[in-house]
């Protein structure tokens, strides 16, 4: 592959990484009040349960104080709620309330509509193909 097309390729994965992201910001805002972001917290205190904000910060990838931030917000709204760490005393563990439960429950729809759309996009391979090259570079170390 070129320069120019490997330049090309992380401006297009940029480029669509941002628009996705706008268009699901505005369908989950509309359906629940919450980003993507925030939705993603909420599904990874879902499944993980009294999770800490460091490992919630580990799964989505982000920095603690970004996290710090999201989790400020959230809890803010009733979406989460904190706990004290049994074992960490400075540490926090978090719990998805039963407004963030509700607020997952009214965003499901949306993200069924919104992946159903990139399905008819892409055709069901190509979804498939690129669901799993995501994953590698989400995991990918350089």
């Amino acid at each position: 592959m070129s320069e120019s097309a490997d330049r090309r390729l992380y401006f297009l994965l940029q480029r669509a990484a941002h628009q996705l992201r706008v268009s699901a910001d505005r369908r989950l805002t509309a359906a629940a009040g919450v980003t993507s972001a925030q939705v993603g917290a909420l599904f990874a205190v879902r499944e993980r349960p009294r999770l800490t904000q460091r490992e919630l910060a580990a799964i989505l990838g982000q920095r603690e104080s970004a996290i710090t931030a999201m989790v400020g917000r959230l809890t803010e709204a009733g979406l989460l709620g904190k706990d004290t760490h049994p074992n960490q005393h400075r540490a926090v563990v978090l719990e998805l309330t039963a407004a963030g439960a509700e607020a997952l429950d009214r965003v499901s729809p949306e993200i069924e509509k919104f992946n159903a759309e990139l399905r008819v996009l892409l055709g069901d391979d190509g979804f498939d193909r690129t669901a799993e090259a995501l994953r590698k570079l989400a995991g990918w170390e350089y």
